[in-house]
């Protein structure tokens, strides 16, 4: 295997940027907080889903900055913690914030209805469908390191900056699909959702194996390094799904079955007294 390069002067320069955008994202965040406890006081907003929010957009600023950053550009080892930060660990507590449930309390009502709509659209739904979100954030580790395409992402800042946008995006989605306590409009029940977690589970320990062992695998990096890497892939991703399992058991609610209670109506007349008979005089 090649030495492993990376040409990330422009990522490297580029770093107050992701400060930036995160920054203000926290922002927003937390002002959209404060207007939804001022509207509804009694109902009020979780200080725990503040905390997620802020947790998630601090793990994207550890990886995106340095010294992570330029460590993933130079060592298969960075890149593979910047991977599992950016697509494992920040998109949980990010999902576990419950974003959209904050939107839809804070806009006015006729936006309210149009971000219901659209999260009740069939592409969403689509997206949302466990299978296709399993496949976007698990399937593709086999499309990129079992392909050429890794190596051409590390030659091309743009295509790496298009690579942890992937990262991001395909984590949170099946982060709110597994565990997410936002609506959802086809969310399936546990048994469902667990097998897909299963699924990801049994990816990632393959991938991470087959990537330890050098089995087809396309990555320009020194052998210590890949093999290193993919331990981190193995027992990082370990952790990290055992984290959503337990979201996914915090977060469940089970639906007991309804049962129809007849309206209390008024109380029957007790019976009266009977009465004594009378000889006729």
């Amino acid at each position: 295997m090649p030495a492993h390069e990376h040409t990330a002067g422009g990522d490297v320069l580029g770093w107050p940027l992701p400060v930036l955008v995160l920054s203000a994202a926290a922002g927003a965040y937390l002002w959209l907080a404060r207007r939804a406890r001022h509207r509804n006081p009694v109902l009020g907003w979780s200080r725990w889903r503040t905390a997620w929010f802020l947790t998630g957009a601090a793990l994207l600023g550890v990886a995106l900055t340095p010294p992570v950053a330029p460590f993933a550009h130079g060592d298969f080892r960075g890149h593979m913690t910047q991977h599992l930060l950016i697509g494992m660990y920040a998109p949980l507590a990010l999902v576990l914030a419950a974003p959209a449930t904050l939107l839809l309390r804070t806009l006015p009502a006729a936006r309210a209805r149009r971000l219901t709509g659209v999260l009740h659209s069939p592409p969403v739904r689509v997206l949302t469908h466990p299978v296709v979100a399993t496949a976007l954030a698990t399937g593709s580790l086999a499309v990129l390191y079992f392909t050429p395409l890794y190596n051409a992402t590390t030659g091309d800042p743009a295509a790496h900056w298009l690579l942890h946008a992937h990262f991001l995006l395909s984590g949170c989605l099946f982060a709110h699909v597994i565990a997410g306590p936002d609506p959802a409009p086809s969310r399936p029940g546990v048994r469902a959702r667990l097998v897909c977690l299963g699924v990801a589970v049994t990816a990632h320990a393959v991938i991470s194996q087959l990537m330890y062992g050098g089995f087809r695998v396309h990555i320009h990096a020194p052998v210590e390094q890949v093999r290193a890497g993919a331990e981190i892939m193995y027992y990082g991703g370990d952790i990290a799904e055992l984290l959503l399992a337990a979201a996914l058991i915090t977060t469940w609610r089970p639906q007991g079955r309804t049962r129809r209670v007849a309206a209390p109506g008024p109380a029957p007349a007790p019976p009266s007294a009977p009465r004594r008979a009378t000889a006729p005089g």
